[in-house]
């Protein structure tokens, strides 16, 4: 996310925005399913039952708000979910929680660490 108060705010608008739509959702859940393992753009459609004409839009639309990336492999383009995009915007959203009483966060800071099991925590 950039740095500016404003163009953090601008980029937590994006990101909400581009999250705030169903498929558009859904892809993002989906890629964060198959991290670390880059999707081409067929295999999400197919997994999502998505027309690979619309999804193109979706990709882009999600891929400017910073929560995916693409890279080209061949002919193909790969994406996969950005978790330093959807960190920033967590951060964003949190950044001044709960007027210096962190006991009221608590639980939704244990629960991203916890998150999928994959994260520092299940790794010590």
């Amino acid at each position: 996310m950039p740095n500016t108060t404003t163009d953090r705010e601008a980029g937590a608008l994006d990101a909400l925005s581009a999250l705030g739509q169903q498929t558009r959702l859904r892809i993002f859940r989906h890629l964060v399913t198959m991290a670390p393992d880059p999707q081409p753009a067929g295999g999400i459609a197919d997994a999502l039952g998505c027309l690979q004409n619309t999804l193109s839009t979706h990709l882009a639309i999600l891929a400017r708000a910073g929560l995916i990336t693409g890279v080209r492999d061949g002919r193909s383009i790969l994406y996969a979910a950005n978790f330093d995009g959807m960190r920033g915007l967590v951060n964003y959203l949190l950044e001044d929680c709960c007027k210096g009483h962190p006991e009221v966060c608590a639980p939704v800071f244990e629960q991203l660490e916890k998150g999928c099991g994959c994260g520092p925590a299940a790794r010590a």
